[in-house]
């Protein structure tokens, strides 16, 4: 089952954020505290938004946290995926193909022209299992990120 997080499962997010920190074998990245995350999802102005995969026995399984781009080339939104996690013990099980099944029937339902997000190059399970859905990588793109100190010296100059 595929439902929209609520802030009860702030604290949840939180663990799995956790997980899937340890599992891309960077866990000191991983910063955002359980505030930050009920900000970002549930605040005055969401920023994001999350879905959770459970269980039959109403266990989350995994969840997506995802926000919405804009295609000035196509004049419509997009979802950008943030990130997509299955707890190792319910991978197999469908849940990731469900979360990326719901993201995929909101585009549709209301009009956004794609859904993508970015996966490590060594990640190959994760690979071969969105070809599988047909998603392709965007070989002719690099993603450039400013962060640390280089943010904060272009940020902070006039």
């Amino acid at each position: 089952m595929i439902r929209t997080a609520t802030p009860e499962d702030v604290p949840v997010i939180h663990a799995m954020v956790r997980e899937l920190a340890e599992y891309e074998k960077c866990p000191d990245e991983a910063q955002a505290t359980r505030e930050q995350l009920h900000e970002a999802l549930f605040g005055e102005h969401p920023a994001a938004y999350a879905h959770i995969a459970e269980t039959t026995t109403g266990e989350p399984a995994g969840f997506a946290l995802w926000f919405l781009n804009f295609s000035t080339w196509r004049g419509v939104h997009g979802i950008y995926l943030e990130d997509l996690y299955v707890r190792p013990t319910h991978r197999g099980g469908g849940h990731g193909k469900a979360l990326l099944t719901e993201l995929a029937r909101i585009c549709v339902t209301r009009g956004y022209g794609r859904l993508e997000w970015s996966v490590l190059n060594w990640n190959a399970p994760s690979i071969a299992f969105y070809e599988s859905l047909g998603a392709r990588p965007q070989d002719e793109w690099t993603v450039y990120r400013l962060d640390g100190g280089a943010l904060e010296g272009l940020g902070g100059s006039e």
